[in-house]
């Protein structure tokens, strides 16, 4: 998946309703972060130094349920995100599969059953 940064959606975020633009803006955020020119922290991270981050942050997410709290889900839904686009960016750089493979992949779960 293919995304230019647009810094005028950038700048409009909040009044963008699309889900599919904003998952895409996301990807997009991902991709420029694991660039050359982009975070030095993200392009040394591979899937095993940052699988504990996918467990931290399942847990934070039930404990956000637990305790009914709805903003610390969506904010805990949205880490969660993350980390499988960050995951899915990592594996699409090493050529195993890439974020749509993976949406690909759950569709094709979700009728099976």
């Amino acid at each position: 998946m293919k995304f230019q940064l647009n810094s005028r959606d950038l700048g409009n975020i909040d009044k963008i309703n699309d889900s599919s633009k904003l998952f895409a803006i996301l990807v997009g955020i991902m991709g420029k972060l694991r660039s050359p020119d982009g975070c030095i922290w993200d392009r040394e991270q591979n899937h095993k130094t940052i699988k504990r981050n996918l467990i931290e942050e399942t847990y934070e997410a039930v404990e956000s349920i637990e305790n009914d709290d709805y903003e610390g889900l969506k904010e805990e839904l949205g880490d969660l995100l993350l980390q499988i686009v960050f995951h899915s960016q990592i594996a699409s750089e090493n050529k195993k599969f890439n974020i749509s493979e993976v949406m690909r992949s759950i569709i094709k779960k979700l009728v099976r059953r």
